[in-house]
């Protein structure tokens, strides 16, 4: 009889960019960042955890909406881990204790569009 034969087929995803949902919650209902001051945490986050080489990670914040303080982030694929671990370990903003929230993940910004747990029918 024939040999079973096992192949392991590891895919990679054609897109070159990670999209990522967060939200910053701020729990003393303080001053909520801009979009430019969004950002400069963002960066400020990356450069506490892994120095000038994270700082130097192209990070783009597509939508920023103030009075939720949510985001859409894309990051190039090879520094998601680094871009998630940076804004988990974030504890502080303005000296207000702050936490980051990531609501979605996904390759593709249009998975980002709609989210199936908040349809109403």
């Amino acid at each position: 009889p024939p040999v079973a034969t096992f192949e392991r087929r590891v895919l990679r995803s054609a897109s070159g960019h990670q999209y990522l949902r967060v939200r910053l919650e701020l729990p003393d209902g303080g001053a909520r960042p801009s979009a430019a001051q969004f950002k400069q945490l963002v960066v400020s986050a990356l450069r506490e955890l892994h120095g000038e080489v994270g700082a130097a990670l192209p990070v783009d914040v597509l939508t920023y909406e103030e009075k939720t303080v949510s985001a859409i982030l894309r990051v190039v694929s090879s520094g998601f881990v680094k871009l998630w671990s940076a804004l988990m370990l974030l504890g502080f903003y303005q000296n207000r204790r702050c936490a980051f929230r990531v609501l979605q993940t996904s390759p593709f910004l249009l998975a980002l569009a709609g989210n199936s747990r908040e349809l109403v029918l």
